[in-house]
């Protein structure tokens, strides 16, 4: 691995069919596929819009070098790490049994499938987002590779926002294990999409994954998880970035007169965003004019937030390489590998703070006083 080469943040894999994880689930549950007639959808393609590229991401390894691995980054720069996103467990089940045995079949598929075959390869690990205690049980299984870099969580989840107390042990464990929460587009359709309910057209669907993610990073912060965890790392992936300066903005000036109801943020939340989160390049909403993207990259500041990520098989149109394109070589550097090794690959890092589960009840008013 060189130190120059591209660091791919989220690349698409997924089984061309059920058929594929049949062999890493219980008898149980091969039955239970069988006579339910249960399917996947390898395209996902109702999460985009018509027209949009919808072909089936990587099932096999050669595939996935032909495509990402072997094909150079924006600039010819080589890939020389890409993690995996297989996000083919978020909406395909209301048993959570199932679910659960889902994602652990997903996951010794895409160790067998990818991981033991090309040492560029970095893995996700799927949970089952509604059922945290086996969440927390798939996490420890699967978090002494080392292959394995992040947790995936849909960013649609479910009716709480992921600040919420019940999901804790989950992030208790992902800190404890060194590893980063990937929180991705798209997840639970069953889930309403916006903080004032479901949406009505699929356009106010597709537009809400960064208005989602935004709820998402502000739970994290105000619910205080992203403070009693100081060694949690979250990677937003496919939501877009531009909106995060407007959103930092805001929650500081709020803090600064609504404090009193959050006694455990003990200081600005765009300090807490700022440490501990990161976004993926893949969706880049930047302006067309030159100046007005300079300008926008300024407030950004890319380099310390933004991962590179080609978001393969899916298209987004030129916008990551007109990010690359218009910031100076250190900067690039960072963008395309450099923030993203130290981020999201350094696992067992010195530098990080303590990791340990917690067993303290949720915060009270009481226990953090300004």
């Amino acid at each position: 691995m060189s130190a120059g080469g591209a660091v791919d943040a989220d690349t698409h894999v997924a089984p061309a069919s059920l058929a594929d994880l049949v062999p890493y689930l219980p008898a149980y549950w091969r039955d239970y596929v069988e006579g339910a007639a249960l399917r996947l959808d390898p395209t996902q393609a109702g999460a985009y819009p018509p027209g949009a590229a919808t072909v089936p991401a990587p099932a096999d390894v050669e595939t996935l070098r032909t495509q990402v691995l072997d094909a150079p980054a924006p600039g010819g720069t080589p890939v020389d790490v890409a993690v995996l996103s297989a996000t083919s467990a978020f909406d395909v089940s209301r048993n959570p049994y199932y679910d659960a045995a889902l994602c652990r079949a997903l996951n010794d598929w895409v160790t067998a499938t990818f991981l033991d075959h090309d040492p560029r390869l970095r893995g996700s690990i799927a949970v089952p987002s509604g059922d945290p205690e086996a969440a927390v049980e798939e996490i420890d299984r699967r978090a002494g590779d080392p292959r394995f870099v992040q947790v995936m969580l849909p960013v649609r989840g479910h009716d709480h926002r992921y600040g919420h107390r019940r999901f804790l042990p989950v992030f208790e464990a992902i800190a404890e294990h060194d590893l980063v929460v990937g929180l991705h587009a798209w997840g639970r359709a069953g889930s309403a999409a916006t903080t004032t309910g479901f949406t009505h057209t699929y356009l106010q669907d597709y537009l809400a994954q960064g208005q989602i993610a935004q709820g998402q990073l502000t739970s994290l912060v105000v619910e205080g998880v992203l403070g009693r965890l100081p060694a949690l790392r979250v990677v937003v992936a496919e939501c877009g970035f531009s909106w995060l300066p407007p959103l930092l903005w805001r929650l500081d000036k709020e803090w600064k007169g609504i404090w009193r109801e959050v006694p455990w943020v003990t200081r600005p939340p765009s300090e807490y965003l700022r440490e501990q989160v990161r976004l993926t390049s893949t969706p880049a909403h930047l302006p067309a004019d030159p100046d007005e993207l300079v300008e926008a990259l300024e407030i950004l500041d890319p380099a310390s937030l933004v991962l590179y990520a080609g978001d393969h098989p899916h298209v987004h149109g030129d916008g990551t390489e007109r990010l690359l394109a218009a910031l100076g070589p250190a900067d690039r550097a960072a963008v395309l590998g450099g923030t993203a090794r130290t981020f999201l690959l350094d696992r067992g890092s010195p530098a990080r703070p303590p990791r340990t589960r917690s067993s303290t009840t949720p915060h009270r008013r009481e226990e953090a006083p300004r």
